[in-house]
Protein backbone atom coordinates (compact mmCIF):
# COMPACT_ATOMS: atom_id res chain seq x y z
CA UNK A 1 0.00 0.00 0.00
CA UNK A 2 1.58 3.36 -1.01
CA UNK A 3 2.61 5.76 1.72
CA UNK A 4 0.85 9.12 1.58
CA UNK A 5 2.96 12.28 1.78
CA UNK A 6 1.16 15.62 1.93
CA UNK A 7 3.20 18.69 1.00
CA UNK A 8 1.74 21.94 2.32
CA UNK A 9 3.29 24.90 0.56
CA UNK A 10 4.23 24.43 -3.09
CA UNK A 11 6.82 27.12 -3.60
CA UNK A 12 10.41 26.43 -4.57
CA UNK A 13 11.22 24.10 -1.67
CA UNK A 14 7.95 22.20 -1.40
CA UNK A 15 7.63 21.66 -5.15
CA UNK A 16 11.31 20.66 -5.43
CA UNK A 17 10.74 17.96 -2.82
CA UNK A 18 7.75 16.72 -4.79
CA UNK A 19 9.74 16.68 -8.03
CA UNK A 20 12.65 14.85 -6.39
CA UNK A 21 10.26 12.13 -5.21
CA UNK A 22 8.57 11.66 -8.58
CA UNK A 23 10.46 8.41 -9.12
CA UNK A 24 8.80 6.82 -6.07
CA UNK A 25 5.41 6.33 -7.72
CA UNK A 26 3.87 3.07 -6.65
CA UNK A 27 5.42 3.34 -3.19
CA UNK A 28 4.50 6.94 -2.51
CA UNK A 29 1.45 9.11 -3.17
CA UNK A 30 2.20 12.85 -3.19
CA UNK A 31 -0.68 15.12 -2.22
CA UNK A 32 -0.20 18.87 -2.48
CA UNK A 33 -1.90 21.90 -0.94
CA UNK A 34 -1.16 25.59 -1.27
CA UNK A 35 -3.00 28.70 -0.16
CA UNK A 36 -2.95 29.84 -3.77
CA UNK A 37 -5.06 27.43 -5.85
CA UNK A 38 -3.27 28.55 -9.02
CA UNK A 39 0.08 27.56 -7.52
CA UNK A 40 -1.26 24.13 -6.57
CA UNK A 41 -2.59 23.64 -10.10
CA UNK A 42 0.77 24.57 -11.62
CA UNK A 43 2.56 22.18 -9.25
CA UNK A 44 0.27 19.39 -10.38
CA UNK A 45 0.89 20.27 -14.04
CA UNK A 46 4.66 20.16 -13.46
CA UNK A 47 4.45 16.73 -11.89
CA UNK A 48 5.46 17.84 -8.39
CA UNK A 49 2.39 16.16 -6.89
CA UNK A 50 0.09 13.32 -7.85
CA UNK A 51 -3.05 14.90 -6.51
CA UNK A 52 -3.96 18.34 -5.23
CA UNK A 53 -6.31 19.14 -2.38
CA UNK A 54 -7.83 22.59 -2.06
CA UNK A 55 -9.11 21.86 1.45
CA UNK A 56 -6.39 21.60 4.10
CA UNK A 57 -8.13 19.10 6.43
CA UNK A 58 -8.86 16.86 3.44
CA UNK A 59 -5.23 17.15 2.33
CA UNK A 60 -3.91 15.66 5.57
CA UNK A 61 -6.67 13.17 6.38
CA UNK A 62 -5.07 9.74 6.25
CA UNK A 63 -1.61 11.12 5.45
CA UNK A 64 1.35 9.23 6.90
CA UNK A 65 3.69 12.22 6.57
CA UNK A 66 2.83 15.93 6.36
CA UNK A 67 5.61 18.21 5.18
CA UNK A 68 5.25 21.92 6.00
CA UNK A 69 7.13 24.10 3.53
CA UNK A 70 5.72 27.35 4.92
CA UNK A 71 6.91 30.75 6.14
CA UNK A 72 7.23 30.99 9.90
CA UNK A 73 4.14 33.16 10.31
CA UNK A 74 1.88 30.48 8.79
CA UNK A 75 3.00 27.45 10.82
CA UNK A 76 0.83 27.77 13.93
CA UNK A 77 -2.35 28.54 12.01
CA UNK A 78 -1.75 25.57 9.72
CA UNK A 79 -1.11 23.18 12.61
CA UNK A 80 -4.32 24.32 14.30
CA UNK A 81 -6.35 23.62 11.17
CA UNK A 82 -4.93 20.15 10.51
CA UNK A 83 -4.85 19.02 14.15
CA UNK A 84 -8.13 17.13 14.09
CA UNK A 85 -7.39 15.27 10.86
CA UNK A 86 -3.79 14.04 11.14
CA UNK A 87 -3.80 10.29 11.81
CA UNK A 88 -2.38 8.71 14.94
CA UNK A 89 1.39 8.18 14.55
CA UNK A 90 1.36 10.69 11.70
CA UNK A 91 4.60 12.61 11.25
CA UNK A 92 5.00 16.37 10.78
CA UNK A 93 8.16 17.41 8.93
CA UNK A 94 8.70 21.16 9.26
CA UNK A 95 11.05 23.35 7.19
CA UNK A 96 10.52 26.66 9.01
CA UNK A 97 13.42 28.30 10.92
CA UNK A 98 11.60 28.07 14.30
CA UNK A 99 12.05 24.46 15.37
CA UNK A 100 11.51 24.79 19.14
CA UNK A 101 8.44 26.94 18.69
CA UNK A 102 6.97 24.65 16.03
CA UNK A 103 7.59 21.59 18.23
CA UNK A 104 5.86 23.37 21.12
CA UNK A 105 2.86 24.14 18.91
CA UNK A 106 2.62 20.49 17.90
CA UNK A 107 2.52 19.53 21.59
CA UNK A 108 -0.07 22.23 22.29
CA UNK A 109 -2.39 21.80 19.33
CA UNK A 110 -2.20 18.19 18.16
CA UNK A 111 -3.48 15.08 19.93
CA UNK A 112 -0.95 12.66 21.45
CA UNK A 113 1.07 10.35 19.21
CA UNK A 114 1.53 12.89 16.45
CA UNK A 115 5.24 13.37 15.96
CA UNK A 116 7.37 16.35 14.95
CA UNK A 117 10.76 16.57 13.23
CA UNK A 118 12.34 19.81 12.06
CA UNK A 119 14.28 19.85 8.80
CA UNK A 120 16.66 22.51 7.49
CA UNK A 121 18.12 22.02 4.00
CA UNK A 122 21.53 23.42 3.17
CA UNK A 123 21.49 23.42 -0.61
CA UNK A 124 24.58 22.70 -2.64
CA UNK A 125 26.28 26.08 -3.05
CA UNK A 126 25.83 26.08 -6.81
CA UNK A 127 22.07 25.82 -6.18
CA UNK A 128 22.04 29.02 -4.11
CA UNK A 129 20.92 31.60 -6.62
CA UNK A 130 18.82 34.75 -6.64
CA UNK A 131 16.01 35.13 -4.13
CA UNK A 132 13.38 33.37 -6.22
CA UNK A 133 11.32 31.13 -3.96
CA UNK A 134 8.48 30.65 -6.40
CA UNK A 135 7.23 27.43 -7.93
CA UNK A 136 8.96 28.37 -11.19
CA UNK A 137 12.34 28.00 -9.44
CA UNK A 138 11.62 24.43 -8.27
CA UNK A 139 14.08 21.72 -9.42
CA UNK A 140 14.19 17.99 -8.86
CA UNK A 141 17.93 18.21 -8.11
CA UNK A 142 17.74 21.22 -5.79
CA UNK A 143 18.96 19.24 -2.74
CA UNK A 144 21.47 17.00 -4.50
CA UNK A 145 24.91 17.21 -2.92
CA UNK A 146 23.73 19.31 0.02
CA UNK A 147 22.95 18.66 3.66
CA UNK A 148 19.68 18.24 5.52
CA UNK A 149 19.75 19.10 9.22
CA UNK A 150 17.36 16.92 11.22
CA UNK A 151 16.19 17.85 14.72
CA UNK A 152 13.54 16.22 16.88
CA UNK A 153 12.22 16.55 20.44
CA UNK A 154 13.28 13.95 23.02
CA UNK A 155 11.19 10.81 22.82
CA UNK A 156 10.65 10.94 19.06
CA UNK A 157 10.37 7.36 17.74
CA UNK A 158 13.52 6.03 16.14
CA UNK A 159 11.51 4.99 13.10
CA UNK A 160 10.55 8.63 12.52
CA UNK A 161 14.18 9.74 12.63
CA UNK A 162 15.13 6.92 10.31
CA UNK A 163 12.41 8.01 7.93
CA UNK A 164 13.65 11.61 7.95
CA UNK A 165 17.19 10.42 7.21
CA UNK A 166 16.00 8.17 4.43
CA UNK A 167 13.83 10.88 2.87
CA UNK A 168 16.94 13.05 2.92
CA UNK A 169 18.80 10.38 0.97
CA UNK A 170 16.01 10.22 -1.60
CA UNK A 171 16.38 13.96 -2.14
CA UNK A 172 20.09 13.47 -2.84
CA UNK A 173 21.26 15.14 0.37
CA UNK A 174 23.12 13.91 3.44
CA UNK A 175 21.53 13.92 6.92
CA UNK A 176 23.02 16.01 9.72
CA UNK A 177 21.47 15.45 13.13
CA UNK A 178 21.17 18.40 15.49
CA UNK A 179 19.44 19.53 18.67
CA UNK A 180 16.35 21.74 18.28
CA UNK A 181 17.90 24.62 20.22
CA UNK A 182 21.20 24.27 18.40
CA UNK A 183 19.48 24.29 15.04
CA UNK A 184 17.47 27.40 15.89
CA UNK A 185 20.71 29.18 16.74
CA UNK A 186 22.35 28.06 13.52
CA UNK A 187 19.36 29.09 11.43
CA UNK A 188 19.28 32.50 13.12
CA UNK A 189 22.92 33.17 12.29
CA UNK A 190 22.90 31.63 8.83
CA UNK A 191 19.51 32.73 7.49
CA UNK A 192 17.87 35.39 9.64
CA UNK A 193 20.89 37.61 10.34
CA UNK A 194 21.77 38.10 6.64
CA UNK A 195 18.18 39.20 5.95
CA UNK A 196 18.23 41.61 8.90
CA UNK A 197 21.62 42.97 7.84
CA UNK A 198 20.42 43.46 4.27
CA UNK A 199 17.32 45.29 5.49
CA UNK A 200 19.47 47.53 7.71
CA UNK A 201 21.81 48.34 4.81
CA UNK A 202 18.86 49.31 2.60
CA UNK A 203 17.43 51.51 5.35
CA UNK A 204 20.80 53.17 6.01
CA UNK A 205 21.50 53.88 2.36
CA UNK A 206 18.00 55.19 1.58
CA UNK A 207 18.30 57.52 4.59
CA UNK A 208 21.43 59.14 3.12
CA UNK A 209 20.79 62.67 1.76
CA UNK A 210 22.43 61.67 -1.50
CA UNK A 211 20.30 58.56 -2.05
CA UNK A 212 18.91 60.02 -5.28
CA UNK A 213 22.40 59.81 -6.78
CA UNK A 214 23.55 56.75 -4.82
CA UNK A 215 20.80 54.59 -6.26
CA UNK A 216 21.83 55.50 -9.80
CA UNK A 217 25.43 54.39 -9.31
CA UNK A 218 24.91 51.44 -6.97
CA UNK A 219 26.13 48.27 -8.65
CA UNK A 220 27.09 44.68 -7.94
CA UNK A 221 28.45 45.18 -4.37
CA UNK A 222 25.23 46.89 -3.31
CA UNK A 223 23.02 44.40 -5.13
CA UNK A 224 24.85 41.41 -3.62
CA UNK A 225 24.86 42.83 -0.10
CA UNK A 226 21.16 43.70 -0.13
CA UNK A 227 19.79 40.72 -2.08
CA UNK A 228 18.64 39.00 1.11
CA UNK A 229 16.21 41.88 1.64
CA UNK A 230 14.27 40.53 -1.34
CA UNK A 231 13.54 37.23 0.39
CA UNK A 232 9.84 36.41 0.55
CA UNK A 233 10.17 35.92 4.31
CA UNK A 234 10.13 39.71 4.64
CA UNK A 235 8.46 41.22 6.49
CA UNK A 236 5.84 39.13 8.32
CA UNK A 237 7.56 35.74 8.27
CA UNK A 238 11.00 37.14 9.08
CA UNK A 239 9.51 39.11 11.97
CA UNK A 240 7.82 35.96 13.30
CA UNK A 241 11.00 33.92 13.00
CA UNK A 242 13.19 36.54 14.66
CA UNK A 243 10.83 37.00 17.61
CA UNK A 244 10.47 33.23 18.03
CA UNK A 245 14.28 33.05 18.20
CA UNK A 246 14.61 36.28 20.17
CA UNK A 247 17.63 35.42 22.34
CA UNK A 248 19.56 34.00 19.40
CA UNK A 249 18.66 37.02 17.25
CA UNK A 250 19.85 39.46 19.92
CA UNK A 251 23.12 37.54 20.22
CA UNK A 252 23.94 37.61 16.50
CA UNK A 253 22.82 41.23 16.13
CA UNK A 254 25.14 42.20 18.99
CA UNK A 255 27.95 40.41 17.18
CA UNK A 256 27.21 42.25 13.94
CA UNK A 257 27.06 45.61 15.73
CA UNK A 258 30.40 44.88 17.44
CA UNK A 259 32.01 44.03 14.09
CA UNK A 260 30.69 47.25 12.53
CA UNK A 261 31.92 49.27 15.51
CA UNK A 262 35.35 47.71 15.11
CA UNK A 263 35.46 48.76 11.45
CA UNK A 264 34.21 52.22 12.37
CA UNK A 265 36.90 52.64 15.00
CA UNK A 266 39.61 51.75 12.47
CA UNK A 267 38.19 54.28 9.99
CA UNK A 268 37.85 57.02 12.62
CA UNK A 269 41.42 56.46 13.81
CA UNK A 270 42.71 56.29 10.22
CA UNK A 271 44.22 52.95 11.14
CA UNK A 272 45.05 51.73 7.65
CA UNK A 273 46.93 48.67 8.90
CA UNK A 274 44.15 47.63 11.27
CA UNK A 275 41.41 48.20 8.69
CA UNK A 276 43.32 46.30 6.02
CA UNK A 277 43.91 43.42 8.42
CA UNK A 278 40.22 43.22 9.27
CA UNK A 279 39.19 43.29 5.63
CA UNK A 280 41.80 40.71 4.65
CA UNK A 281 40.72 38.42 7.49
CA UNK A 282 37.12 38.69 6.30
CA UNK A 283 38.17 37.97 2.71
CA UNK A 284 40.12 34.87 3.72
CA UNK A 285 37.39 33.55 5.99
CA UNK A 286 34.77 34.06 3.29
CA UNK A 287 37.00 32.29 0.77
CA UNK A 288 37.63 29.38 3.14
CA UNK A 289 33.93 29.05 3.84
CA UNK A 290 33.09 29.02 0.13
CA UNK A 291 35.66 26.33 -0.61
CA UNK A 292 34.54 24.13 2.26
CA UNK A 293 30.88 24.73 1.47
CA UNK A 294 31.36 23.59 -2.11
CA UNK A 295 33.26 20.45 -1.12
CA UNK A 296 30.87 19.61 1.71
CA UNK A 297 33.62 17.64 3.46
CA UNK A 298 33.67 19.40 6.81
CA UNK A 299 30.55 17.77 8.17
CA UNK A 300 31.90 14.26 7.66
CA UNK A 301 35.16 15.25 9.37
CA UNK A 302 33.69 17.19 12.28
CA UNK A 303 30.32 15.70 13.14
CA UNK A 304 31.46 12.23 14.14
CA UNK A 305 28.10 10.93 12.97
CA UNK A 306 27.83 7.27 12.05
CA UNK A 307 27.59 6.46 8.39
CA UNK A 308 24.03 6.34 7.16
CA UNK A 309 22.81 4.24 4.28
CA UNK A 310 22.89 6.00 0.93
CA UNK A 311 20.14 3.85 -0.49
CA UNK A 312 16.51 4.24 0.35
CA UNK A 313 16.25 1.23 2.61
CA UNK A 314 13.30 2.35 4.68
CA UNK A 315 11.25 3.42 1.70
CA UNK A 316 12.18 0.22 -0.11
CA UNK A 317 10.48 -1.56 2.78
CA UNK A 318 7.53 0.79 2.23
CA UNK A 319 8.68 2.88 5.18
CA UNK A 320 8.69 0.00 7.64
CA UNK A 321 5.99 -1.21 9.95
CA UNK A 322 5.58 2.06 11.86
CA UNK A 323 4.22 4.04 8.95
CA UNK A 324 2.43 1.21 7.19
CA UNK A 325 0.42 -0.02 10.15
CA UNK A 326 -3.31 0.33 9.48
CA UNK A 327 -4.70 3.76 10.17
CA UNK A 328 -7.10 3.99 13.11
CA UNK A 329 -10.79 4.10 12.34
CA UNK A 330 -11.78 7.49 11.05
CA UNK A 331 -13.03 9.87 13.72
CA UNK A 332 -16.16 11.88 13.25
CA UNK A 333 -15.26 15.32 12.10
CA UNK A 334 -16.09 18.11 14.47
CA UNK A 335 -19.00 20.17 13.22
Amino acid sequence: MPVTLTIIGLGKIGASIGLALSGQRGRLTRIGHDRQPETAQKAKARGAIDRLAYNLPAAVAGADVVLLALPADQVRETLAILAADLREDGLILDLSPIKRQAAAWVRELLPPRRHYIGLAPALALESVGPADESLEAARADLFRGGLMAIAAPPGTPGEALELAADLTALLGARPYFADLTELDGVMTAAHLLPQLAAAALVQASVAEPGWGDIRKLAGRPYASATEAALAPDLPAALCAAVLANRSEALHVLDGLIAALQSLRAAVEEEDAAGLTARLESARQQRQQWGQARRSGLWEAQESGLPDLPRSSEVWKRELGTWLTRPAPAARKRRP
